[in-house]
């Protein structure tokens, strides 16, 4: 398994060696980098009149066909009618592929004009400089018509590098049978971190389950007001006295048994909610299906709340994107058919048939996502909905985020698991993150 990782991490850096150059070379054309080239419908001819410019723009999507095709063809077939000229070449990919693909485009210089990428490889070519700088390519009234943590995740240097799509947040799921034995009330759940771990300590007091499993990793440093990198994001600002303190308290809640001992991937937590071990789940809405299969009973006794917040009084959202490459031949036009898709009408519409969530605030304004049949899934949707007033990426101008997160979530799990001393596997941890700064990778 290890050297599959590091036989695919090899790979993707010698890609985004390509893509740095492919990018530096469209940087340098007589365009002016990232500048429109004459494009759109139509444009001047000797006699002043005007002569319409036939354009396909590529987009590619991530895993959205055949499920949602007839959304994806009227949307398209409405954009083109309204601008004459511009024809949208659809296709679909998983996510491994249209990342491969996308860094293939580098070797070739045949790079797509609308892409659809999740935060983290978002900003990872956005730190290469892979992608178009939005700034001038779309108005002040699209960029401020998303929610502010979540379109501020791929912001460097003050510069946007991506429109954000359809969302999604995590939710506290609530196990009502052990709460109400342990004398809680669920209609009165817990606000804040700390309200859920001294839920937790009743509990696993009254009724001997813990409170959760989770995995261990670096996104709960912002949560809890302690940055991942410092202002400029040149160095690592993880390693202070108020990290500790909040790695120190992590310690303790596993000793006291609210969190269990045992870095668990989602899969496992599915295990240990369903066969009541743990009383609540944080997770977002694709949790219910598989409690829904797995424990039908558990499912009936499950309900759904905001999730509760750390210091930062922040949410994680895990959002998907659409960017514009920096190779496009047709920026502007790219960039207005990204506007096009991600508008409050299109994402309220896409979010509606998709059970996602729009990255848009106008569109959490629509009844659908405060009406509720008491059911889990309405309970989690409106959940969700009214969380994105607080949402942030984690990612939230990090740049080689994945790298970084392996970094940090390696020394975690040596300190949490392992009896590891906190401030040693924090300054280990900051170091490493130092090289992967220094090396850009």
């Amino acid at each position: 398994m290890g050297s599959k990782r590091g036989t695919r991490h090899a790979l993707l850096l010698v890609m985004l060696g390509m893509l740095m150059v492919w990018a530096a070379a469209c940087s340098g054309s007589g365009s002016g980098g990232n500048a429109p080239e004459a494009s759109g419908s139509a444009s001047p001819t000797a006699d002043g009149g005007t002569e319409t410019k036939d354009i396909t723009l590529q987009f590619w999507t991530i895993a959205l066909q055949p499920k949602f095709n007839d959304f994806f063809n009227n949307l398209i077939a409405e954009y083109e009618k309204s601008h004459p000229g511009v024809k949208i070449d659809w296709k679909d990919f998983p996510l491994d592929a249209i990342q491969s693909k996308l860094l293939a485009t580098a070797a070739g210089g045949s790079a797509p004009d609308v892409v659809n990428l999740n935060t983290e490889f978002a900003n990872q070519l956005a730190s290469k400089e892979a992608l178009a700088d939005l700034t001038d390519l779309v108005n002040d009234d699209v960029k401020n018509s998303f929610f502010e943590g979540i379109f501020n995740s791929t912001v460097f240097d003050g510069k946007p590098y991506a429109l954000p799509w359809y969302t999604g947040t995590q939710v506290l799921y609530m196990n009502t049978r052990l709460v109400k034995e342990a004398g809680l009330d669920p209609a009165n759940p817990p606000k804040t971190k700390e309200e859920l771990y001294e839920w937790g300590r009743q509990i696993k007091a009254k009724t001997g389950a813990a409170g959760y499993a989770t995995q261990f990793s670096a996104n709960l440093f912002p949560s809890e007001g302690v940055p991942i990198l410092d202002a400029d994001r040149s160095k690592p600002a993880f390693n202070t006295e108020e990290a500790i303190a909040v790695v120190n308290n992590l310690k303790k809640l596993i000793e006291e048994g609210v969190i269990v001992k045992d870095d668990a991937p989602f899969d496992k937590q599915i295990q240990y909610y369903s066969s009541e071990q743990v009383a609540f789940e944080l997770s977002g809405p694709s949790f219910i299906n598989f409690l829904k299969t797995s424990a039908p009973n558990v499912y009936e006794n499950t309900v759904a709340v905001p999730l509760p917040t750390g210091k930062a009084d922040l949410r994680y959202s895990n959002s998907m994107n659409l960017v514009v490459p920096k190779g496009s031949k047709n920026p502007q036009d790219a960039a207005d058919f990204a506007a096009f898709v991600t508008n409050t009408a299109n994402q309220t519409a896409f979010s509606k048939s998709s059970n996602t969530l729009p990255s848009t605030k106008e569109s959490i304004q629509d009844p659908f996502f405060s009406q509720s049949d008491n059911t889990l899934e309405s309970q989690a949707k409106i959940a969700s909905a009214q969380s994105l007033d607080k949402a942030q990426e984690y990612y939230l101008g990090v740049p080689n985020a994945s790298d970084i997160n392996k970094a940090i979530n390696t020394e975690l799990q040596k300190i949490l698991l392992d009896g590891g001393d906190t401030k040693a596997g924090l300054d280990a941890a900051a170091k490493q993150v130092e090289s992967i700064l220094a090396n850009g990778s």
